[in-house]
């Protein structure tokens, strides 16, 4: 997913309109959507802003770790899938 769908993603689940975050950011509404829409080149300081009005950040994650963040960021555990939670184990281990 590319910052841009993110930053859309993000907007949309917030409620925000283009008016609220070009208000916020002190971009016009055109320029908001276009950014937002990937259609232009954006600065990153653009980026920033938009992401800073919608209380984000912008993070560069090195490719080798970026699976484990993806998989922080969904809310499963680091390490492998076969591995039984502590609340599992505990209701294991009840009698």
């Amino acid at each position: 997913m590319t910052i841009f769908q993110q930053l859309q993603q993000r907007r949309n689940a917030q409620g925000k309109t283009l008016q609220y975050l070009a208000t916020l950011t002190g971009m016009s509404v055109p320029q908001v959507s276009n950014v937002l829409g990937g259609k232009v080149d954006a600065r990153l300081g653009t980026v920033e802003a938009l992401a800073n009005a919608m209380g984000a950040s912008v993070v560069v994650i090195p490719k080798h770790l970026l699976p484990e963040v993806e998989r922080l960021l969904s809310g499963k555990a680091i390490g492998p899938d076969d591995v039984p939670s502590s609340v599992d184990r505990f209701l294991a281990s009840t009698p």
